[in-house]
């Protein structure tokens, strides 16, 4: 018996994207705080732009040895909250292999005052942050660091400001 002969490509189904919103409703599941992720703020001025940036840096606290993965992110920006979904870990196209950690840099413009950052894990998990921005004396302070009220909530990332890190336009 011949088989039918196709008429077009056939469709594949889309995956479902979680969004930012549906990561806030989720209810984690219950586990107890285990620190995964670490999250650093500076300032960065990049030569070439000739651009100031407001870097979040944010890395796994696992390092791997055999293949190099960057974390991959959804970022949302609404107002002074800037929303940071943790999709998941891909890997690096290069030859070189250097163990290390997972990591991710996220650059923002034009940040000035007090700015919230969530960072938000698949599972529903939420850990937040508040930094005070001031470019004009070149400096940062945290304001606050919370877990959002809500049922199971962990806390699996800690932050930190890293001033050793910060570079500046060269004014001569």
């Amino acid at each position: 018996m011949p088989l039918r002969r196709q008429e077009g490509v056939p469709k594949i189904p889309k995956t479902r994207k979680k969004t930012i919103d549906k990561m806030k409703s989720t209810t984690p599941v219950k586990t107890e705080d285990v620190v995964e992720y670490r999250a650093m703020v500076y300032y960065h001025y990049d030569k070439v732009q000739k651009r100031q940036f407001y870097v979040l840096t944010i890395t796994t606290v696992k390092e791997f040895v055999y293949l190099n993965y960057e974390i991959s992110v959804d970022v949302r920006k609404v107002k002074d909250v800037i929303d940071v979904s943790l999709l998941g870990l891909n890997t690096r196209q290069s030859y070189y292999v250097q163990p290390g950690p997972a990591r991710v840099d996220l650059y923002f413009e034009d940040l000035y005052g007090k700015h919230s950052f969530n960072v938000i894990k698949q599972d529903g998990s939420i850990n937040s942050f508040t930094v005070d921005f001031n470019i004009y004396k070149k400096e940062m302070l945290v304001v606050d660091e919370s877990m959002p009220d809500k049922k199971n909530n962990r806390l699996f990332c800690t932050f930190r400001l890293a001033p050793e890190l910060n570079t500046f336009e060269e004014v001569i």
